[in-house]
């Protein structure tokens, strides 16, 4: 079995991967509006992709053919693009990798789509939204940020649920999506589950490459899948999110390769300062 650890030079080729993602999600969020549909988001994702020489990973798993994921409102994961129109006030998951040199990123952010709410529950709707993304969002830091003092596996998917179980509301854990190792693949072991398991998981030291990706359901955890075999959406219908980043240890603290200034915006508030990797 390959190891999981990476060397330095390997951690240091997966950065420009990272930060080609995080700008393709960029031009997303650039264009998300009123009237777009996730299909033509994917196009604008592929073509931020290609244009500087890499590859949509999505592309290269069996059986998918975009380069985004893209889940709306009560769709939690593996949402397929479609050409139906956004309207404002929908929640819109948008999940990307790129592939260049060899090495990959993967990252999710969520959306709430801007402008004038045409729902009679349109405050309670948006404030609803806003919830489970930001705590989704939230857990995903308090992850990230348990990577840089964690000893073990678990130590990351606890700090994720212990953030979680912090937010007001009712919120759901997918247990059957996790996060993953990454490298030259997109998926490779180990898992990276969101909450606590009885097990400690793989040490926790230089050269782990993984991604942190919480989903959470404004509700309860149970999912089902469209008949599309792809789209996971929440069981009880309430609004979804899915937040990721792609996070690497090295010898001097951690680097989010999937943000452009290595997730210090992110973590200032948990108190890690990310580490560029050296040389």
């Amino acid at each position: 079995m390959a190891s999981i650890y990476k060397t330095p030079d390997e951690l240091r080729m997966m950065v420009p991967a990272g930060v080609l993602t995080s700008r393709a999600l960029d031009a997303v969020e650039q264009a998300i509006r009123p009237g777009i549909s996730t299909l033509e988001l994917d196009a604008i994702a592929e073509g931020v992709i290609r244009e500087a020489g890499g590859v949509p990973n999505f592309q290269l798993v069996e059986g998918y053919s975009h380069t985004v994921c893209a889940s709306v409102n009560d769709a939690i994961v593996h949402g397929i693009p479609k050409d139906t129109p956004l309207v404002a006030g929908d929640v819109v998951s948008i999940d990307c990798g790129a592939k260049l040199n060899g090495w990959n990123g993967d990252s999710a952010r969520t959306f709430i789509v801007p402008g004038d709410i045409d729902r009679e529950d349109a405050a309670g709707w948006l404030a609803e939204a806003n919830r489970v993304s930001d705590a989704t969002r939230a857990a995903m830091w308090a992850g990230v940020a348990a990577v840089a003092s964690a000893r073990h596996l678990n130590d990351i998917g606890t700090a994720i649920e212990k953030a979680t179980l912090e937010q007001p509301g009712p919120l759901g854990i997918l247990e059957n999506y996790t996060g993953h190792g990454i490298g030259r693949d997109m998926h490779e072991e180990p898992t990276v589950f969101n909450y606590r398991v009885r097990r400690r998981g793989p040490v926790v030291k230089p050269g782990l490459a993984i991604c942190i990706e919480p989903m959470l359901t404004a509700g309860g955890p149970e999912a089902v899948t469209d008949a599309d075999d792809w789209t996971v959406r929440s069981a009880d219908g309430t609004l979804a999110a899915h937040w990721e980043h792609t996070v690497v240890r090295h010898k001097d603290g951690i680097w989010v390769t999937t943000a452009e200034d290595g997730g210090a915006e992110g973590l200032a508030a948990l108190g890690v300062v990310p580490v560029a990797i050296a040389g």
